[in-house]
């Protein structure tokens, strides 16, 4: 292949993993072998599997997916462990004459490994002292410090989520800096790639994302979080507020009813694909199709076709 990694990216609940299980028997049927490699950050942890989406193992197409499964809730994760985990295992696959399919929506860990960037230092002693903050004054008073600091980053982060106003409050109290000029002005990719991104008319994708949401419930995530509990899912930076296991946390609690726990879940995971359209936009790299043509597929094969050579 003239190509040798393909990307499957785009919004939350577009159908990326179904598409990339098709695309990689596409290529083992034309004698190329190809393996998955998850880029979604939730679906590293190992017993987030409803809320997150992640294709049980006889759903898998019989194809390898790798970084699934990787870490305990408790475990923290970081674009920067992700970039450490990935391109090794995506040159490994490649020596061995495998097309690694990177699959996912999370921004952040997809421009980790595709664009060629360093990520900004870290300080524990400052994370530290900011996380103190967060338990003393809340989170909206350090997003109002943020916002003070670095408005075009507080404009574009979500307000709701600890972690991201921590680490640009890490960026920008370090380096003096905007937490945006951490992040390269240009594209500048690792090595080339073809990037496919699934999405279709914002109405339709609304739509679709309240029934999943209402499904997630419905096959049992409350459970799924109540389970977590023991294995420490409160105690996790990470795993504690993400989408819907945050919500069901809360109603476990007893703050919330099933049907508020239902309705913030859906709220959140629209905002949440609102933002990620705003990222991937930028990513001229990507070659758009709309996942309700029915001629998605075979477009998608298509672009295949132009990277074999055929």
């Amino acid at each position: 292949m003239k190509t040798k990694l393909i990307a499957v990216v785009g919004p939350t609940g577009t159908g990326k993993s179904d598409l990339a299980i098709r695309l990689a028997q596409t290529l083992q049927s034309k004698g190329f072998d190809s393996e998955i490699v998850n880029a979604d950050s939730m679906q590293l942890y190992r017993g987030m599997n409803i809320g997150t989406a992640k294709l049980p193992l006889a759903e898998r197409g019989g194809i390898e997916h790798h970084l699934l499964d990787v870490l305990d809730v408790t475990q923290e994760s970081t674009a920067a462990a992700y970039q450490a985990l990935a391109r090794p295992l995506i040159e490994n696959l490649q020596s061995r004459g495998v097309v690694p399919i990177l699959v996912g929506g999370s921004m952040l860990y997809l421009a980790a490994v595709l664009n060629n960037f360093e990520f900004s230092a870290r300080d524990e002693a400052l994370r530290a002292q900011l996380e103190s903050e967060l338990e003393t004054n809340g989170l909206a008073n350090l997003y109002l410090k943020l916002k003070s600091l670095d408005p075009d980053t507080a404009s574009r982060i979500d307000p709701a989520n600890p972690r991201r106003v921590i680490r640009a409050l890490e960026v920008v109290t370090l380096t003096g800096e905007p937490f945006a000029a951490a992040l390269p002005k240009e594209i500048d990719s690792w090595q080339p790639v073809i990037e496919i991104g699934l999405n279709s008319e914002r109405a339709h994708l609304v739509q679709r994302l309240s029934k999943r949401v209402e499904n997630m419930w419905a096959q049992g995530l409350v459970e799924e979080a109540r389970v977590l509990i023991d294995s420490g899912i409160r105690e996790g930076k990470t795993a504690s507020v993400a989408i819907g296991y945050k919500q069901a946390l809360a109603q476990i609690d007893g703050l919330i009813s099933e049907e508020q726990a239902i309705e913030q879940t859906v709220q959140m995971t629209q905002r949440y694909a609102r933002r990620q359209m705003s990222w991937f936009r930028r990513d001229n790299r990507i070659q758009w199709l709309d996942y309700q043509d029915t001629a998605c597929l075979a477009k998608a094969q298509a672009l295949l076709d132009a990277a074999i050579g055929e």
